[in-house]
């Protein structure tokens, strides 16, 4: 299916508003440790927002501020609070990757990814395996040992948050998709780490041009090693989905079998984000909804599922509750675009994926 000009653009920026709009969804309840499915679907019907269709409500008091604490910058990501997007590594990866393709193009060494992280990004926003990287970074260690000297988090999420704009850039061509992404991922993840950033690339590829959100991960799974643990946990939860298996039910199966793993592991978060997007089947509301409800890294995977589902529904069938209230505009700690107008950056990724 070939996309026209305006079809194309439209989708681009359904990805971009998608992954703003997924990660505020998640942002107040990101903690793993703390905020269990169980305990999120507990604050939602405390707050009477099951089915959840809108940014999460806020509790005022909340009936116990231990059980339900939400993270500190809840007060810009809540219904009715939201004015723009709040600050989050979630979306400056995504503004990081768009400057990176469009100062070394989209032939850039792992080296380059480097050099325009300690030119753009400060240090105290980074975490786990990219803090690490940027720390070695600084200290003269070039990739790819800048992924394994002294990082425990090789396999964790962070290398796969920032691999969207690789797919933005890429619409229909999976396999492009994730070679770039795999380039960019290598400075600070090596194994399940890399091939999650391959895999969501390829997704979001895909999702141009696949007849649904199914297509679009058989498709990605296409692009990374058929036994790896990742691929081996996507087809499981795909399996669950076909053969009937309540949400809830095939969560808490796969919650079983990756036990031991850490919240932000990335195979973990990858069960969870394909879980949304199936279960979700192509609805960008229930998509975010189900995926944030899924517990674990609540604003990265939220972020990656409105990412995919934008760009399958395209920006103008997003409901309006979800982007009236970022008012077009993005906070971002990427040094030269805080306060970026979301359009603006859905334009000029557009220009890349035209040009190649």
């Amino acid at each position: 299916m070939a996309l026209s000009g305006s079809a194309l653009a439209d989708r681009i920026l359904g990805g971009w508003i998608g992954r703003i709009a997924g990660n505020m969804l998640g942002k107040p309840v990101e903690n793993g440790d703390h905020w269990t499915r169980d305990r999120i679907d507990r604050y939602l019907r405390r707050a009477d927002a099951l089915p959840l269709t809108d940014y999460l409500p806020a509790l005022e008091p909340p009936p116990d501020p231990v059980e339900f604490e939400l993270r500190p910058e809840w007060q810009g990501c809540v219904r009715g609070r939201v004015h723009g997007s709040c600050r989050d590594d979630d979306v400056d990866y995504s503004v990081l990757g768009l400057h990176l393709l469009e100062t070394h193009g989209p032939e850039f060494s792992t080296e380059q990814v480097g050099e325009v992280w300690l030119l753009r990004l400060p240090y105290l926003q980074t975490f786990t395996a990219e803090r690490v990287a940027y720390r070695n970074l600084t200290a003269g260690v070039k990739p790819p040992l800048s992924a394994t000297l002294d990082n425990p988090y090789q396999e964790w999420i962070g290398a796969l948050i920032r691999a969207d704009v690789h797919g933005w850039v890429n619409p229909g061509d999976p396999r492009r998709a994730a070679a770039m992404a795999r380039r960019d991922a290598v400075l600070s993840h090596t194994g399940n780490g890399v091939y999650g950033a391959m895999w969501a690339a390829a997704l979001i590829a895909a999702a141009f041009t696949a007849d649904g959100p199914r297509a679009a991960v058989e498709s990605a799974l296409d692009r990374i090693p058929p036994r790896c643990r990742l691929a081996r946990t996507v087809r499981r939860i795909a399996s669950l989905h076909d053969a009937g298996v309540a949400w809830a039910d095939a969560l808490a199966q796969l919650e079983r079998e990756t036990a031991g793993l850490p919240w932000i592991h990335v195979v973990p978060n990858a069960a969870v984000l394909t879980a949304g997007l199936l279960y979700g089947a192509g609805d960008f509301t229930t998509t975010i909804a189900l995926t944030v409800r899924g517990g674990l890294d609540t604003d990265s995977n939220g972020a990656t599922a409105g990412s995919v589902a934008g760009v399958l529904c395209g920006a103008a069938a997003i409901p309006p509750q979800w982007t009236e209230p970022l008012e077009d505009r993005v906070r971002s700690a990427v040094f030269g675009f805080d306060g970026a107008r979301i359009s603006d950056l859905a334009a000029r990724t557009h220009r890349l994926a035209v040009t190649g």
